[in-house]
């Protein structure tokens, strides 16, 4: 018996992604081509990854470094948690989804909304929009260290407060 293929079909690797990654055959949905894509990025399969891309991701492919971070990497399962189009009739989808990985033991959730267009026949990656904390952005300027203090002393933040803020 085959190993389970890695996109957590339940199925053998031969029976689900391979033919995809050998180019034997296309996804025929995009939830298969995004769980084809995630066997390729757990099986190292960069050039899988650059040929199911559209345009504009395909202009910012780093094929070297995305193999690094592919192989560094111990690939923990991919769920599927939200669907719009993306059957066999339909021309575009949306799909939002968590992938698991691990690296060094750190476990990750790369968690993204996903979306894909059928070009010619085949299901392509177009654009995605990854999930994470907000960044932190200040509500008032940042203080230099020659300023006046904030505190209100009259004297320069570094011979004031700067020390305590450190």
């Amino acid at each position: 018996m085959s190993d389970l293929c890695p996109c957590g079909s339940n199925l053998g690797f031969e029976a689900c992604c391979e033919p995809y990654l050998l180019g034997k055959a296309r996804p025929p949905t995009a939830v298969a081509l995004m769980r084809s894509r995630y066997t390729a990025y757990a099986m190292g399969a960069v050039d899988y990854l650059f040929k199911t891309s559209g345009p504009k991701v395909r202009k910012e492919f780093d094929g070297e470094n995305t193999k690094k971070w592919s192989d560094s990497a111990e690939w923990t399962g991919i769920e599927i948690l939200e669907e719009q189009g993306g059957k066999e009739h339909d021309e575009s989808a949306k799909l939002e989804f968590i992938a698991r990985y691990s690296v060094n033991g750190t476990a990750f959730n790369h968690h993204e909304s996903a979306s894909f267009a059928k070009k010619n026949g085949e299901w392509i990656f177009m654009d995605g929009k990854i999930y994470g904390p907000d960044p932190i952005m200040r509500d008032h300027p940042k203080v230099g260290r020659n300023d006046p203090c904030p505190c209100g002393s009259g004297r320069k933040f570094k011979k004031c407060c700067y020390s305590k803020a450190q």
